[in-house]
């Protein structure tokens, strides 16, 4: 028996007064007499606890905009885009002068089902974030996997600006290449203009060094003056914003009908790019589009003077049993012939840009000749 149905029974049963009861049990005179009015109103039902929510809330918005953040939320999320709280918000923001509280959707999606709160996951204060000051500061780019209808792996290379994370280039190639890498970013930077830094990963598509050599990227930033920068091996947080956007671009490709060739998956592409730059709100941004957060501020630009890193080079090699020596030329390996009366002779090449002098031991010329880069074998004429 709970303490309301005790009071009612001793002031009825017994004749005790209500200010007695209230004295005695610690509670306020009034809430006797309310149970009291509903036990003479309702009987024993009127006894029973009651839900303390209030019966009219002035500040609960109405059903029609419950039913239209349900709709938005299933329209992103049929289309394969973010379909957060925050999305919502922005998209409504358009259609209505006064839309609801980022809070109020947030709230709504709740009692609906569609989100479920994770209390124990680790708040967004307690990381360490960088951020480019200026767009153009820092640009970073790395390459993911993604499978065509036919179950065939092809390659997505992304390349995403630091500050204000606007996707500046994604291009699908069925093995990407070093020459990929300098023509994607050589033509996103006509469109955007040419960044102070890159960021990314030791891939070999992206450097050399560990084998002692340069890459064909880092050829082309050296010579722009363009600060070259990679992540710790294993630590592929450093790169977090270009493999976020992955997440994302993923996340969109899945709710899309399997394309099958990359050139229908490049069109899927751009109108996910399209939809991210310009229409799709960014948290990390102040809910901005990241066209606007990139147009918002001056444009940073490279701060060091070029190097021709294709300049002066002595290279001392040996003549291979079919009459050629090898040499790497921006990352791509060309055979140069000098003929077979050569082989297995020490050999030494004066290189300068594509001016090549080839000399024996002695110090006898042999060869002289201007590099094609087109071709991966340099014939004697």
């Amino acid at each position: 028996m709970d303490m309301g149905r005790y009071l009612i029974e001793a002031h009825l049963r017994e004749g005790r007064s209500v200010a007695e009861l209230a004295a005695a049990h610690g509670v306020h005179r009034s809430w006797i007499y309310k149970l009291l009015a509903r036990y003479r109103a309702e009987g024993e039902a009127g006894l029973a606890p009651r839900s303390k929510r209030p019966h009219h809330s002035p500040t609960r918005i109405s059903d029609l905009f419950e039913d239209e953040i349900i709709k938005v939320r299933k329209e992103l999320l049929d289309r394969g885009f973010d379909a957060g709280a925050i999305t919502i918000q922005s998209h409504l923001s358009r259609r209505w002068s006064n839309p609801p509280s980022v809070a109020t959707i947030w709230r709504v999606l709740k009692a609906r089902g569609f989100v479920t709160p994770q209390p124990h996951k680790r708040p967004r204060s307690s990381y360490v974030r960088f951020e480019a000051d200026l767009p153009n500061e820092l640009w970073q780019t790395d390459v993911t996997h993604v499978s065509l209808h036919d179950g065939r792996q092809v390659e997505v290379l992304n390349f995403i600006d630091d500050h204000s994370r606007l996707c500046v280039a994604s291009k699908v190639f069925v093995i990407t290449t070093s020459r990929d890498v300098v023509r994607t970013f050589t033509k996103a930077s006509e469109n955007w203009g040419f960044p102070a830094s890159v960021l990314s990963d030791n891939g070999a598509i992206f450097t050399a060094s560990y084998r002692n050599g340069i890459a064909a990227m880092e050829s082309e930033l050296l010579a722009r003056g363009i600060e070259f920068k990679h992540s710790r091996p294993y630590h592929p947080q450093t790169c977090g914003k270009v493999e976020r956007f992955h997440q994302t671009m993923k996340k969109f490709l899945e709710k899309q009908n399997p394309a099958a060739s990359t050139r229908q998956l490049q069109r899927q592409l751009d109108r996910f790019v399209q939809y991210y730059n310009e229409v799709r709100p960014h948290r990390a941004i102040k809910r901005h589009t990241p066209i606007e957060a990139f147009e918002a501020r001056t444009k940073a630009r490279p701060r060091r003077a070029g190097i021709d890193v294709d300049g002066y080079r002595v290279r001392h090699d040996k003549v291979d049993d079919y009459g050629s020596v090898t040499l790497r030329h921006e990352s791509r390996l060309h055979h140069i012939g000098v003929g077979r009366r050569f082989a297995r002779q020490r050999v030494t090449l004066l290189v300068a840009g594509r001016d090549i002098r080839i000399l024996d031991e002695t110090n006898r010329f042999i060869r002289r000749l201007t590099l094609d880069p087109t071709r991966d074998y340099q014939r004697q004429r």
